[in-house]
């Protein structure tokens, strides 16, 4: 896999440090199911994990901002080895702005991705905007790129796959899963 990039696309992917997810929408397909007793279940894929594993392990930070309140998405980005984590606030800049804090970070640095208007706060304000491909119209207009997969369908694995190209990860990090020719 190696998409090509435009250039302005590959520029600001390359400089990224810090990349931030929004979760219903984007980590998951943005469908809420509650049970009768209350319980709060949200599907999220592997694809997404893994390329989230590759891409810290690769030097990226990844945290979460997130309108929500869930331990569902805790857990989630605990398995994940994702400890910048901010949820129930719905403005999530004022959530930005407390990461950078503990986190300081050049706001071109930083990548966002999110699905819909409460996300556009921080996605118009960073150095690069990705979203889905089932993201709100104004979303989509306003983002740097946006994936062909659906929230919670490996859309964020491709972000993950965007800035490791365009930082030259990509290749070593995928070869230690590959067979080398004298194995096959």
């Amino acid at each position: 896999m190696n998409h090509e990039l435009s250039p302005e696309l590959r520029k600001r992917a390359a400089r990224i440090k810090l990349l931030l997810l929004d979760v219903d929408g984007v980590l998951t397909d943005g469908r809420l199911f509650f049970g009768n007793n209350g319980e709060e279940l949200k599907s999220f894929s592997t694809l997404d994990g893994q390329g989230l594993k590759i891409l810290q392990k690769s030097g990226v930070k990844v945290g979460i901002i997130t309108g929500r309140t869930s331990n569902l998405v805790a857990r989630r980005a605990s398995n994940l080895g994702i400890n910048i984590l901010v949820q129930g606030r719905e403005d999530k800049w004022d959530a930005l702005q407390e990461i950078l804090q503990e986190h300081p970070f050049d706001l071109n640095d930083i990548a966002f991705m999110g699905d819909d208007w409460p996300d556009l706060t921080v996605m118009t304000r960073v150095g690069l905007a990705l979203t889905v491909a089932n993201a709100h119209p104004s979303v989509v207009s306003r983002a740097h790129w946006q994936s062909t997969e659906r929230g919670g369908e490996g859309a964020v694995r491709a972000a993950c796959d965007l800035i490791m190209q365009a930082q030259g990860t990509f290749d070593a990090a995928l070869a230690p899963f590959l067979a080398s020719n004298s194995e096959v």
